[in-house]
């Protein structure tokens, strides 16, 4: 059965507190990636997704568009002429300030999920930036919107010129090997991309501001010459030391 959502629409996701996205994007994707270990996630990275421009770290919620391989009587035909239909749109319908569309498409060199109309428009939406297993095209006009964009390369083809077709809007996916449900949290920067599940985002969160205090501490101290063996990861001898630093600062 093809999909049409022109017919039935994709549900939308449930968005976080602006102040759970803003902590996790301070804390940066090594803490959380660290953080998220610690709490039983082993391994949250999109992994082989690179900044295609020289950005800035980004998180918001997730919202998924899911390619599958094209097979004939499912890949749009003829009707696809009707701009509706087409898939890929829809994700981007749902944007809002700050969102992150998540695109499985299956590591694919050859296929340019957006281009640069589309991207204009997610930029006009206000979305936080696009993750794409997969290629984009037009990028050197692409550059130039000011969009953030993780993904695995560039190429000159639109995205069902070969192999693949788009398929769902809001489902969960594999993106860079790493499962993504719809409403998750994506943080991105210059170190990659990183999957917090909604879950445990609070947890992720407290346990992250935890960590940068002591780091704050540790690396005044390493920057001294202090003894790594004591300093980094904090020993109990100088667990009394920490808590009078933390107690000047406040």
């Amino acid at each position: 059965m093809i999909i049409d959502p022109s017919v039935t629409p994709p549900a939308d996701i449930t968005r976080p507190s602006p102040q759970l996205v803003d902590g996790l994007r301070a804390m940066g994707t090594a803490t959380i990636s660290g953080e998220l270990s610690r709490l039983g996630i082993r391994d949250p990275q999109l992994c082989g997704l690179q900044a295609l421009f020289d950005g800035t770290c980004i998180a918001g919620p997730a919202l998924t568009l899911q390619f599958l391989p094209k097979r004939e009587d499912l890949a749009p035909g003829e009707e696809y002429a009707d701009p509706e239909k087409q898939i890929h749109r829809h994700v981007l319908y749902l944007v809002q300030d700050g969102d992150v569309v998540v695109v499985d498409a299956r590591g694919d060199l050859s296929s340019g999920i957006f281009g640069e109309m589309m991207m204009t428009y997610f930029g006009g939406r206000k979305g936080a930036g696009v993750i794409v297993d997969g290629c984009l095209r037009d990028t050197p006009k692409i550059a130039g919107l000011g969009v953030q964009v993780w993904a695995r390369g560039r190429t000159p083809n639109y995205h069902t010129q070969t192999g693949l077709m788009p398929y769902a809007v809001n489902v969960p996916i594999a993106c860079g090997g790493t499962t993504v449900m719809p409403g998750d949290i994506i943080v991105a920067d210059e170190d990659g991309a990183v999957v917090v599940p909604i879950a445990l985002a609070p947890e992720v969160l407290e346990a992250g501001n935890h960590h940068a205090e002591w780091e704050d501490f540790s690396r005044a101290k390493l920057s001294e010459g202090g003894d790594l063996r004591k300093y980094y990861p904090l020993s109990d001898e100088v667990q009394a030391e920490f808590r009078a630093w933390r107690e000047q600062q406040s």
